[in-house]
C-alpha cells in the first residue's frame, strides 16, 4: 500500500515551490544593481550602433520616424480637419 498523504500539506508545499520559482524569476529580471543596469544599457547601445553602422543606406532619424508613423496601423477615427 502507498504512503498516506496529507493533501493540505501537499498543496501548500506545491504553492511554496511555485512562489519560490516566481521569486527566482523576479530576482533575475528586477534584482540587478544600478551598475549592472547601466552596463547592460551601454552594451545594448554599443550593439545598436554597430548594427546601425552596417546599414547599406543611411536613413536620417526624422525620415525613419516619419516612415514608422506611416507604417503604424491606422485607427478607426477620422483624421482631424485642417484649417486653411
Amino acid at each position: 500500500m502507498g504512503e498516506v498523504l496529507n493533501l493540505r500539506r501537499a498543496r501548500k508545499a506545491r504553492e511554496k515551490s511555485e512562489k519560490a520559482q516566481a521569486g527566482e524569476a523576479n530576482r533575475i529580471a528586477f534584482g540587478r544593481t544600478k551598475a549592472e543596469r547601466r552596463a547592460s544599457e551601454a552594451q545594448n547601445e554599443l550593439e545598436r550602433t554597430r548594427l546601425e553602422a552596417h546599414r547599406l543606406e543611411h536613413v536620417p532619424k526624422e525620415r525613419e520616424a516619419a516612415f514608422r508613423k506611416e507604417q503604424a496601423p491606422s485607427t478607426d477615427r477620422p483624421a482631424p480637419a485642417k484649417d486653411a
